[in-house]
């Protein structure tokens, strides 16, 4: 029997014998003994003593020694919150039919500071504090939403007069322009006469004169026809004009005569007769003077 008690060594440690309340700190258990024996570690619950709580432990894990000898070992987390010196009774250790008791163990709990009872002085419930209303807080909140929906509104109303005035002088503007523009005819007829007077192509100006006559005959069917030929081709100029042409076969022919002639100037190098260029001339001239609005207030179109 005394063999076997001495075979089994077991003891206890704290890592820290002093803690403050709270805090935590780490039980250490210990037993040795032979690697044939088993030991049964003290079962612990929540509370190691009164005052002293368990926090956690780990599991028993075991580490062999040599000689045949085995250590065991387990961590046990405990804590308090009662200011005290505490004595921990030893803790008992089973292999077989024998019970072995570890060392004991003390544990000092203090306060991390000191609390002067005696100057705390007990007084009755205060009321519950209630914060003076700032009225002029809240009027100067209720001036400013005032001023900016003031300021909105304004806003909005300077917007519409804003409009309503682009309006009114535009469509002022477009009252005196249709009143003062002249006639698309009489305008053709007067670019004619100064392309005339130039006589261009005389002067070897063969591509400008074609160029100047054919910009004068693609504004004024712009005007007179409302099909904007400006920016088109001759082809495409041909074929949307020919519609409005069908009482005047001949004119059409003479049209597309004079365009398809500037075109070989302008973009084949292509240079014409003298008959040619006076032809193109008069072609623009005719062409002007049988489609002219005989109702000159009638004929006034941008």
């Amino acid at each position: 029997m005394l063999m076997t008690i001495l075979a089994l060594v077991v003891s206890a440690s704290i890592d820290s014998t002093t803690l403050c309340i709270g805090d935590q700190t780490d039980m250490r258990l210990t037993a040795t003994c032979q690697e044939n024996e088993k030991v049964i570690f003290p079962t612990l619950e929540k509370e190691l003593i009164p005052g002293v709580e368990i926090v956690g432990k780990s599991e028993v894990e075991s580490k062999k020694l040599g000689d045949g000898r085995v250590q065991y070992n387990q961590s046990v987390t405990i804590t308090s919150f009662t200011d005290s010196l505490f004595y921990i009774n030893p803790l008992a250790f089973v292999t077989g039919e024998d019970t072995v008791l570890s060392n004991s163990l003390s544990l000092n709990v203090v306060q991390p500071f000191e609390v002067d009872s005696t100057d705390i002085a007990i007084t009755d419930i205060k009321n519950v504090y209630r914060a003076p209303i700032w009225w002029w807080g809240i009027l100067r909140w209720i001036l400013l939403v005032i001023v900016l929906a003031g300021a909105s509104v304004g806003a909005y109303y300077l917007y519409l007069f804003i409009q309503k005035r682009r309006r009114v002088n535009t469509a002022d503007d477009t009252i005196i322009e249709e009143v003062i523009l002249r006639p698309a005819d009489e305008v053709a007829l007067e670019k004619l006469d100064a392309i005339s007077e130039s006589m261009l192509w005389t002067r070897g100006e063969v591509k400008e004169y074609h160029t100047q006559l054919t910009d004068v005959v693609r504004e004024y069917i712009s005007r007179r026809f409302d099909v904007s030929s400006t920016e088109k081709t001759s082809d495409t100029t041909l074929r949307e004009i020919r519609p409005l042409l069908v009482q005047y076969p001949d004119l059409y022919a003479q049209l597309h005569s004079m365009l398809t002639l500037a075109d070989y100037v302008k973009f084949a190098k292509f240079i014409p007769s003298e008959m040619e260029n006076e032809q193109s001339l008069r072609s623009a001239y005719h062409f002007v003077r049988t489609t002219a609005i005989k109702d000159e207030a009638d004929n006034a179109k941008a």
